[in-house]
């Protein structure tokens, strides 16, 4: 845990409860490690020294609900068979999280063993000890995305000023590109945002907390004045923006989302978990039917390991605006 530690200690002035932390890095001290040691196992020193692997011999890999439960399925099918074929494990199963928050938990607690999520979440779950990253996702051409407030097309809001009394729609609290980036730009542009997104506090306008599909979609019904949500959700099949809609501020380079692991395993565990995306095949990104260009394809195509500069950019907007630890239980989704 040194590393983390000392990452720590340099990572902001919010103190204690509200220091957020980046990529672990520490995991597994540098990834080589010397774990072939327990491909075959000395069966006296496994019995002595060594626990059970992954604790009831199961692998659990939670999903963030992104997108629907069936859907995510589909596309994690071959995360599925990879990490129950690559581990020592019985068996490996998908669970469906009710959202970022619940990952985080169950990782911490130990019920979860792996994870994808949001780079905000992984970042603040790592300062309070409930999980440590080991990979950087890669998805559309770039290891970066970027976090928009949007807008309807012929709406007056044309600057971030014109939101003061509205009625803005964000993702998850825990979301970087649909709750902390789009909070940020709001507080650059000069409004108030109060205690969010820990709080609703008292901020200039009023915000409304769910998903990337569902913020983008309030907007779609006329429900609110505009949306802080990740570009990737505000895009048609073409990457282009979904006619109707306009950016009203855009930040671009955000690290984009990584893997995550219970900080409960072992270094030994942690690295098999790395090592088994790292050598996957292309076929791991396929979905379901293992067919490419549809609509079971996970977003990213590759990862790759990450250090706690990866995610450098991430801790500094949240030291920016006073993150406190209580978001990991606000029960925000």
């Amino acid at each position: 845990m040194t590393k983390r530690r000392n990452f720590l200690k340099t990572a902001g002035a919010v103190g204690a409860a509200g220091l957020i932390a980046g990529c672990s890095g520490n995991t597994n001290n540098g990834s080589d490690g010397d774990g072939e040691g327990d491909g075959e196992g000395d069966a006296t020193e496994t019995a002595t020294s060594t626990p059970v692997p992954f604790g009831d011999g199961r692998a659990t890999f939670y999903m963030s609900p992104s997108e629907p439960q069936q859907l995510m399925e589909a596309q994690y099918a071959p995360v599925q068979e990879m990490l129950e074929s690559d581990l020592d494990v019985n068996s490996a199963t998908l669970q469906y999280a009710a959202g970022y928050s619940a990952v985080l938990q169950s990782l911490g607690g130990g019920t979860g063993d792996i994870a994808e999520t949001g780079p905000f979440a992984a970042a603040l779950g790592v300062a309070n000890d409930r999980c440590d990253i080991i990979l950087q996702r890669f998805g559309y051409g770039s290891w970066t995305y970027a976090s928009v407030i949007v807008t309807q097309e012929g709406s007056d809001i044309e600057s971030l000023s014109d939101l003061e009394g509205e009625r803005v729609a964000f993702a998850d609290r825990l979301s970087a590109s649909g709750a902390l980036y789009p909070l940020y730009m709001l507080k650059q542009a000069g409004l108030s945002i109060g205690d969010l997104p820990t709080d609703t506090g008292d901020a200039d306008f009023t915000p409304q907390f769910s998903s990337h599909a569902e913020a983008f979609a309030a907007l779609e019904r006329g429900q609110v004045a505009a949306a802080g949500v990740g570009q990737f959700i505000t895009l048609n099949d073409n990457r282009e923006l979904i006619d109707g809609f306009r950016y009203v501020e855009t930040t671009e380079d955000i690290p984009r989302a990584p893997i995550v692991v219970s900080p409960e395993l072992s270094d030994e565990e942690q690295t098999a978990v790395k090592e088994a995306f790292l050598d996957a095949g292309d076929e791991l990104y396929l979905g379901e039917d293992g067919e490419a260009d549809t609509e079971d394809d996970l977003w990213f195509s590759d990862v790759r390991e990450a250090d706690n500069e990866t995610y450098q950019p991430v801790v500094d907007v949240a030291n920016d605006l006073g993150v406190s630890a209580e978001l990991l239980d606000s029960g925000g989704s």
